[in-house]
């Protein structure tokens, strides 16, 4: 379909970066120092994202693109968010009052499940948020955070990887008494790995 979509010219793009922060569809993205259109999709055609160039290198031009996908945009939108938002991970520096975990999977790992594990982030993280800790060596009231962050936030899904020691039970212990205390019916899987990284068994955790 013809329609109304954003031409940004590479030429005069000095690479400062504010169309793409201030593109409410992330359809501009930095790109090898250049603002880029990643997908047509995304954009909306509206031009909020032009009074923000100042070298007058974005225009609205007419021509064949893909119809405008709202869903797809809040999708990708979510996916910028949790990208952002996936610092810091250590469980005590986290503020569980933020809005940050809202309808997200949230995966808990033990932190030395990270240097076991070769392929932890691609086998279970993915682009899921993460948060870690040691409740053995840290001095920190874990299922306090949690029992915060539960009954505040809308949590989707927990999914707790944790080593095979006594130890790591403190975690799993934890969240299973923050979901009670928050009343809300959370799906918690735990996985455990032995201490060569290897998965050792799995379970859903009531």
């Amino acid at each position: 379909m013809k329609r109304n979509i954003v031409y940004i010219e590479e030429e005069k793009c000095t690479g400062c970066g504010k169309c793409a922060s201030i593109c409410h569809e992330g359809a501009i993205a930095m790109v090898n120092g250049k603002a880029k259109l990643i997908k047509d999709d995304y954009c909306d055609g509206l031009g909020d994202c032009l009074p923000a160039c100042p070298a007058d290198a974005i225009r609205i031009i007419q021509r064949e693109a893909e119809e405008y996908d709202h869903e797809a945009t809040l999708e990708h939108m979510r996916k910028l968010k949790r990208e952002k938002n996936r610092w810091p991970v250590q469980i005590r520096l986290v503020n569980p009052d933020t809005d940050r975990f809202d309808g997200e999977d949230l995966v808990v790992a033990a932190d030395c499940c990270g240097y076991v594990c070769k392929n932890l982030s691609e086998q279970y993280i993915g682009d899921r948020l993460v948060v870690i800790g040691c409740p053995k060596l840290d001095a920190f009231q874990y299922q306090i955070w949690f029992s915060i962050l539960f009954k505040q936030h809308n949590v989707k899904s927990i999914t707790l990887l944790r080593m095979t020691v006594p130890c790591c039970q403190g975690l799993q212990k934890a969240i299973q008494n923050a979901i009670g205390q928050s009343g809300k019916n959370i799906p918690f899987t735990t996985i455990v790995l032995d201490n060569t990284g290897k998965e050792e068994c799995r379970f859903e955790t009531e």
